[in-house]
């Protein structure tokens, strides 16, 4: 699976938690309201972001699971759950695991709810699958944020966007390590695989929006959406360069789609 590195997660936290969808996001903490404690596993966990948006809002006593494939996001993750409790009894274990062999019986084991950010676009059909099966065999809810949608606008517009976002999804189903990736097709895949075991679907849209606020953020955006658009071939490599140039103008705007899920177990 292909890995994120510190400085990018470190500059679309905050974004991210500004971007994630109240109304889903309030589904699931009511879902959990009135426990004293909760077991949680957060898959492909970076440094810990989902946690520091998501513990202050679930019960007092909660037990964290954290997993991700790279060891140096795992420590940076360690380092940070030391820091912050956010009034709450809080206990962590950090795994190191490849999620495309995973033993999901073992990782899930106890869970109550099962988080991830930014993960399930990247992951195949049958990956969501095995994974879905395993989430009701354990009877756990599902809280995943900020899925791409294959929504994106920049704004002032450019000759080139259409084509540009064209080749970028086609980029986004490439295999990134779990399978050929369902990339803006990823929200629908989970929400129809849930639904087939009776789960309770509440979806929500969270988009970036980046402006000059976010100058630093905007500007890996669009160099990594220049960057996977060259790797397809699909655009001229002189479009490219016009449009990446225009891009980086403080005047941009650039608005990229997500979605929120929450996929709650049958009598939940």
């Amino acid at each position: 699976m292909s890995g994120f590195t510190p400085d990018w997660l470190a500059l679309r936290e905050r974004v991210d938690h500004v971007a994630i969808n109240h109304a889903v996001r309030t589904a699931c903490v009511r879902a959990f309201a009135g426990r004293e404690s909760i077991r949680v596993v957060d898959l492909g966990c970076g440094t810990g972001s989902n946690l520091r948006s998501l513990a202050p809002d679930l019960p007092p006593n909660q037990h964290w699971t954290l997993v991700d494939n790279d060891p140096r996001l795992l420590g940076i993750a360690r380092q940070r759950c030391r820091e912050t409790k956010f009034g709450r009894a809080i206990e962590t274990e950090f795994q190191l695991a490849d999620l495309a062999k995973a033993d999901w019986t073992s990782l899930l084991s106890g869970a109550d709810l099962v988080t991830a950010s930014a993960l399930f676009d990247l992951v195949s059909a049958e990956f969501i699958e095995q994974f879905a099966a395993a989430v009701a065999r354990q009877g756990a809810a599902l809280y995943t944020v900020l899925s791409y949608d294959g929504i994106a606008a920049f704004l002032p517009e450019h000759s080139a966007d259409a084509a540009m976002r064209k080749a970028f999804n086609h980029h986004q189903r490439r295999d990134k390590g779990l399978g050929p990736a369902l990339g803006p097709y990823a929200p629908d895949a989970l929400a129809a695989t849930f639904e087939r075991y009776g789960y309770v679907i509440r979806r929500g849209r969270s988009p970036w929006v980046l402006d000059n606020a976010q100058t630093a953020l905007k500007n890996e955006l669009v160099r990594g959406w220049a960057k996977a658009v060259r790797e397809t071939g699909h655009v001229p490599e002189a479009v490219v360069d016009n449009w990446l140039s225009d891009r980086l103008s403080p005047a941009t705007v650039a608005i990229i789609g997500h979605e929120d899920l929450l996929a709650l177990p049958p009598g939940k």
